[in-house]
């Protein structure tokens, strides 16, 4: 491309191209694919410069170059030396967008603690093939099983929460997509009447106007680029601010607070009391009483859409949402997007939201997955009976009996990191789901010490003594998890299982605003 001061009569020192051509030459430079998405995220939250000439955006492709080598080079040769391990970063899957990282089901409810789909996919590609077995006994929001069946691998998920075991068979069940959208559209339709008739949103209205007021004027891009290259102190800038936005919203609180009667909704339920305000509660109630006259295929579905959208509804900040702290019903600045964000005052927009999102990821899995086998057992993978389990499929039981369980992926709970049951703590209430924490392997409630230790020891080896009775004699084994006290070496040698590789995962992307170095192993093992 031609310089730009010469077509355009500017003077300048960069190097300017569009995006698309940026894009192309950034990946010639430093040997990897940039693609267009990954520019724009970088002008969007301040990384590189961005420069409007005759309505195109351009960037400096010297800045840009720079800002990569340092990622890729300096970045990764910092994490290697604090960390002091050589890292396989062909598993960092760094350049992944957030859409790509939650494709099609992937993303139809949150989830902490998951791996990643490409991860998954990376080892399945590897080493499965098509009409072969997978168990995962602790599967989660079912992440493995998606991808066995995208790529007709049959499977089976082991979950001790009924949630998890909801999220997962929600993500895999067949459905009549023409069916669940007239239902849930209806539902939709019925709850944004009935919000209407309890909220007025003028309060909702100058609260917003006067957040977008203070974003343009002190939050903006260049403001973010000053805190990305470290030129201003984030938090002493922000404490000046956020002291004038207060006194101006204290004065709208005054003026158009709404006013309503719905004190006593979820009042025998602590959770959903604490952390919901009175409206949304309401809402949340009236939906919820709408989901009892579906059919049971489709009522799982709203189940998962209300409980996704009760979790972004919670009244917390954008960067506590993974681990609550105290709750926030007043705007706050925020950490994660570097503005003004307020917490939600109805749910309208997300259930719609959710509503149309998961719709459309239902289809998107519906037109690509395959068709393969799969059983999602609720129970505790230390003692089930996943042969007994299968009996009740004939079709998959005759499978199995002929060559038993071709191998196993999962990704155990790490020691002391999360409560899986607490996480969706919303969900258990609002459905009126039993809990069963106590039976949870490693959950942060039970800390961290010697004897948690121990019985975090003995929970994993006893899954895997479990599951080596349905497994092949040469079956593929793979683990994932941060090994931080150096258990696993003790679990392997108590299971009877032979460590062939460890794999070194950088984790770059993290729930928390914690950003130092983190690595995750995955184990490749084989029957002892």
């Amino acid at each position: 491309m031609e310089k730009l001061d010469y077509w355009l009569g500017i003077k300048h020192d960069k190097d300017l191209y569009t995006i698309k051509e940026a894009s192309k030459i950034i990946s010639k430079k430093i040997g990897r694919e940039i693609k267009e998405h990954n520019i724009s995220y970088l002008i969007q939250y301040g990384k590189i410069t961005k420069y409007k000439i005759k309505n195109r955006v351009y960037v400096d492709i010297n800045e840009l170059e720079n800002y990569y080598k340092k990622m890729f080079f300096e970045k990764r040769k910092e994490w290697e030396n604090k960390l002091g391990v050589k890292l396989d970063w062909e598993l960092a899957f760094d350049l992944l967008t957030e859409k790509e990282r939650t494709k099609h089901v992937h993303g139809i409810h949150p989830y902490k603690g998951k791996f990643i789909p490409q991860l998954v996919e990376f080892f399945l590609k590897k080493y499965f093939k098509e009409g072969d077995t997978v168990i995962d006994p602790f599967m989660g929001s079912g992440t493995t099983l998606v991808q066995c069946m995208e790529m007709g691998i049959h499977s089976i998920g082991i979950d001790i929460s009924p949630f998890n075991c909801l999220i997962a068979e929600v993500k895999l069940q067949n459905y009549d997509i023409d069916k669940l959208k007239k239902v849930l559209l209806d539902m939709l339709n019925k709850t944004k009447e009935y919000s209407k008739k309890i909220g007025k949103d003028e309060f909702i209205k100058k609260v917003d106007e006067l957040i977008d007021k203070y974003n343009k004027k002190y939050f903006n891009l260049e403001y973010k680029r000053k805190v990305s290259k470290k030129e201003i102190d984030e938090d002493e800038y922000l404490e000046q601010i956020m002291e004038k936005f207060y006194l101006e919203y204290n004065e709208l609180k005054e003026k158009y607070i709404p006013k309503n009667n719905f004190d006593e909704i979820f009042k025998d339920k602590p959770f959903l009391y604490k952390w919901y305000s009175p409206r949304i509660r309401a809402e949340l109630k009236y939906y919820l009483d709408l989901i009892k006259g579906c059919d049971e295929d489709i009522k799982k579905v709203a189940m998962v859409i209300l409980s996704r959208v009760a979790r972004s509804v919670r009244g917390t900040t954008h960067f506590d949402l993974a681990t609550l702290k105290n709750p926030v019903f007043d705007p706050y600045y925020c950490y994660k997007h570097k503005k003004i964000c307020r917490p939600v005052h109805t749910i309208i927009k997300h259930l719609e939201d959710y509503t149309y999102d998961v719709i459309e990821r239902l289809e998107a899995f519906s037109k690509i997955k395959k068709d393969a086998y799969y059983l999602i057992i609720n129970g505790d993978a230390r003692t089930v009976n996943v042969e007994e389990e299968l009996k009740k499929h004939s079709q998959f039981y005759k499978l199995y009996k002929e060559k038993k369980i071709d191998g196993l992926f999962t990704s155990p709970p790490y020691l002391g990191q999360i409560d899986y049951h607490e996480q969706h703590a919303y969900a258990y209430e609002l459905f009126d789901i039993p809990r069963l924490d106590e039976l949870e392997i490693g959950a942060k409630f039970k800390g961290t010490s010697k004897k948690a230790q121990k019985e975090y020891i003995d929970g994993i080896t006893d899954v895997l003594l479990n599951m080596k009775r349905f497994l092949r004699e040469d079956a593929k084994i793979f683990i994932v998890v941060n090994d931080k006290k150096n258990l696993y070496n003790e679990i392997f040698k108590k299971s009877g299982l032979v460590l062939i590789k460890e794999y070194k995962r950088p984790v770059m992307y993290r729930t928390e605003r914690d950003r130092n170095p983190y690595y995750e192993s995955i184990f490749e093992l084989r029957m002892g």
